[in-house]
């Protein structure tokens, strides 16, 4: 990144046209990230509910979902503020990158529904989906320069685990896409609040 402009004796220094370009792409990104990942989890979250027994206890999450999301979008795109600590350093041909593994996500997402359903075993979808959906955010650590989303892949690939166990373990369908569902929502939600008030 271009450094500050030099500062004379009398005034402060002035960030240069390449910094200021870096910082709002940062800022940009970062909302944006908050943005699909809080979308995704409320996603989740109704996923999730739809397993639940109990018609109260899914609506109870239905109802908290909504504002969770809200808020975490409403940190991000604040006004006013803290800078992001650091600025992302992408490398080239990034935005490429990103829409390959996006497209291999949505590819293999497609792959597992079918391959689930065609085996008769329509159980393991959620698990599978989650288990795709936290490896795309390994690489996409790397090309976005967003360190947490490691942390995210790592969170949404144990909820695929325990799903896979708990499928092993004789669980229901329904219960499975319960833990599930609103276990890869909060993976998600805690990513969103930490790139929204982080970076």
């Amino acid at each position: 990144m271009t450094p500050m402009t030099p500062a004379t004796p009398s005034t402060p220094p002035i960030p240069s046209a390449t910094t200021a370009e870096c910082v709002a792409l940062t800022r940009n990104l970062r909302r944006r990230g908050t943005l699909v990942l809080s979308v995704f989890a409320v996603i989740w979250a109704f996923a999730g509910a739809s397993g639940l027994a109990s018609s109260g206890a899914a609506l109870a999450v239905e109802i908290v979902a909504v504002p969770l999301t809200a808020v975490a979008i409403v940190l991000a795109y604040r006004k006013g503020a803290a800078p992001s600590p650091r600025v992302v350093s992408l490398p080239e041909n990034w935005a490429r990158a990103v829409g390959i593994v996006n497209v291999v996500e949505v590819a293999a997402v497609f792959a597992v529904i079918a391959a689930s359903n065609a085996s008769g075993h329509p159980e393991f979808i959620p698990a599978a989906i989650a288990l795709v959906v936290g490896l795309h955010f390994f690489p996409l650590a790397r090309f976005y320069d967003q360190w947490q989303y490691k942390g995210t892949a790592a969170l949404l690939s144990v909820v695929a685990i325990v799903g896979f166990a708990l499928i092993a373990a004789g669980l229901s369908g329904e219960s499975v896409r319960a833990v599930v569902g609103l276990g890869s929502a909060a993976a998600l939600w805690v990513s969103a609040y930490h790139v929204a008030v982080k970076g």
